[in-house]
């Protein structure tokens, strides 16, 4: 996730993308987008950061559709801050959207979930711990 000092309720603080195949869509952002890529590992695979090739800033993550992540949609994924991220689950479900997944740990910083509004968008909620 990003620098915590850069996390601001309703501020995008990740995009990442998550498929059956993380290796091989990895190297297609390669070349496509001119990234780098650096494994991560998840155990028994490895999901992976996406780099910006002039400093390796860290710009995204490309992760296979497995584990905690075997529910959500392919799709680039964008994470929001909130302040309270049980509070934000349920008043999505009570503005008629839904909570697609459980809330799941992200590292030691904090915890998110996937919501998908009222017209069918897909986006995570991330509260910082």
């Amino acid at each position: 996730m990003s620098d915590s000092s850069k996390l601001q309720t309703g501020s995008i603080v990740w995009t990442d993308l998550t498929v059956k195949d993380a290796d091989r869509l990895s190297r297609f952002y390669e070349k496509v987008a001119g990234w780098k890529r650096e494994a991560v590992s998840m155990g028994e695979y490895n999901d992976f950061n996406m780099l910006k090739p002039q400093n390796n800033e860290v710009v995204s993550g490309v992760c296979h559709a497995k584990g905690t992540n075997a529910s959500i949609p392919s799709q680039w994924l964008i994470y929001i801050a909130v302040d309270d991220l049980d509070e934000c689950m349920r008043i999505c479900e009570q503005e008629g959207g839904r909570v697609l997944t459980d809330t799941y740990r992200s590292g030691q910083d904090g915890k998110f979930c996937v919501i998908q509004d009222p017209e069918g968008a897909v986006c995570a909620l991330y509260q910082m711990a």
